[in-house]
């Protein structure tokens, strides 16, 4: 961990060919500033042209995942009121870069969520492509409760993930959602027993980082982009991502453990 990373409170490892990003203010239940914002950015960034890296997992030290930005840090400043439009410029590139960046990357992500996953740190679980959570964890939406809306992504990520009708239930009415009541509603992938979070999220890691790592991302790549066009377009992107996973040394890893009847053994490449 860099010291910048680590004055910023956040812990940034590879192990096991896993990019591994700990929110690391667990006195602030881990909300971030845009200091922490910018580690975050800048190794994501460095993950994406890292050939060696077959996955990345969000995780929160303490009792809480995030509690999502920290508004205290970035009020702190000298008190001149800053020029229009500032807060504007700034989201579109601290903020919301970071949900593009997890978004766009063609790794998975997963998020590992104890505890309160609210605000920007609820935005961070949703953009991954997969949240596994206690069952007693907390999923929330603040921000109409403290009279502003939503931002990175909260309105175009929810109802995609639980439909329009939910979506204002949680958005608008500020409506917490347990792990098992997020798990139910299929805003997120799995709930479990407090007891198990960390072995089962250690499972379903180890999975995804033995994948077929180029096939992963271009198929995360392609349901991305379904969301938004239309059937021609959605088929001619999977035509795209199927030519460049046929050339892969897994796809013929994979023919060859379909005809010895075996399991592949695939090495992201």
């Amino acid at each position: 961990m860099t010291s910048s990373a680590k004055d910023a409170g956040i812990a940034v490892e590879i192990r096991d060919q896993v990019l591994r990003l700990e929110f690391n203010r667990p006195e602030r239940k881990n909300s971030l500033d845009t200091n922490a914002v910018s580690v975050i950015i800048e190794a994501l960034v460095q993950a994406s042209s890292n050939d060696g890296l077959r996955a990345v997992v969000m995780t929160g030290r303490g009792p809480d995942f995030c509690s999502g930005a920290d508004w205290v840090a970035s009020n702190s400043g000298s008190g001149d009121r800053p020029r229009t439009g500032n807060l504007q410029r700034r989201t579109a590139l601290q903020a919301h870069r970071m949900i593009d960046l997890l978004m766009e990357i063609q790794l998975p992500v997963v998020s590992i969520v104890q505890g309160w996953a609210a605000g920007l740190g609820c935005q961070i679980a949703l953009a991954s492509d997969f949240v596994i959570a206690s069952e007693s964890s907390r999923f929330w939406e603040p921000f109409l409760t403290r009279g502003f809306s939503p931002d990175s992504g909260a309105t175009w990520l929810v109802p995609r993930l639980i439909g329009v009708a939910r979506a204002k239930d949680f958005l608008l009415l500020g409506r917490e959602l347990s792990g098992t009541e997020a798990a139910s509603w299929g805003l997120i992938h799995r709930a479990v027993p407090d007891a198990m979070l960390d072995s089962a999220a250690a499972s379903l890691v180890d999975q995804l980082a033995q994948a077929a790592t180029v096939a992963v991302g271009l198929t995360k790549r392609c349901v991305n982009r379904s969301l938004n066009t239309g059937l021609t377009e959605a088929m001619e992107n999977e035509a795209f991502a199927l030519e460049l996973s046929s050339r892969t040394g897994d796809f013929k890893e994979g023919l060859l453990a379909f005809k010895e009847r075996r399991t592949p053994t695939f090495r992201g490449r």
